[in-house]
């Protein structure tokens, strides 16, 4: 029988019974698609190829502890593996987000003066911690699509295809997500100003 004629949900049984080969082929024949995916988030060859391993090596945990369970639909279940670990990745980096509203302007009055006093210094790295823990308050979609946005750079097409909905749903809750924001920020006076922020 022809490899490509196997089925992945057959392969992925074959591979439960003991046959190594069967998970290799699945690998072959996913894993330029898997790549894209994960490569679309990080912009970084290497470090796309180690993601790459690390979903494998995932995937196979999963498989052989028994806890599969996706009804023949194995890709996009290795690429929500894949999605994940890619925007884990970013999470565990902490970089600190640049967040531009709606009318363009920062969330941040970002004037750089030539010498801060190290008060300053503080208030603005307490600001960036607080701001990080209201982000991680947003709803699981909107707090996506603001990482995506905001901690990496992705354009709105890049999101809409690594998160598989459309530009007008990513826009959306793009959008959603800065007023969720801009109402928090408001709620605990973060970096609040009206000229920025007018009612």
């Amino acid at each position: 029988m022809n490899k490509n004629e196997i089925s992945d949900r057959k392969l992925i049984s074959m591979y439960q019974g003991g046959n190594e080969e069967a998970f290799e082929i699945l690998v072959q024949r996913h894993k330029a698609k898997i790549f894209t995916t994960i490569y679309l988030i990080v912009k970084d060859n290497y470090l796309a190829e180690d993601l790459l391993q690390e979903t494998f090596i995932k995937a196979i945990r999963t498989i052989k502890s028994g806890r599969y369970n996706e009804e023949g639909k194995f890709l996009p279940w290795i690429l929500r593996i894949a999605h994940n670990l890619a925007i884990d990745y970013f999470r565990k980096s902490k970089r600190y987000p640049v967040i531009v509203m709606e009318d363009g302007s920062s969330v941040f009055n970002t004037m750089d003066f030539s010498e801060e006093s190290i008060e300053s210094v503080q208030i603005k790295k307490d600001t960036h911690t607080k701001l990080r823990s209201l982000i991680q308050e947003l709803p699981e979609t909107q707090k996506e699509v603001l990482i995506m946005r905001h901690f990496m750079q992705m354009s709105f097409q890049e999101i809409a295809e690594a998160t598989n909905v459309s530009i007008n749903t990513a826009l959306g809750r793009m959008r959603y997500a800065l007023i969720n924001l801009r109402k928090k920020m408001k709620k605990y006076n973060i970096a609040y100003d009206q000229n920025l922020y007018p009612k």
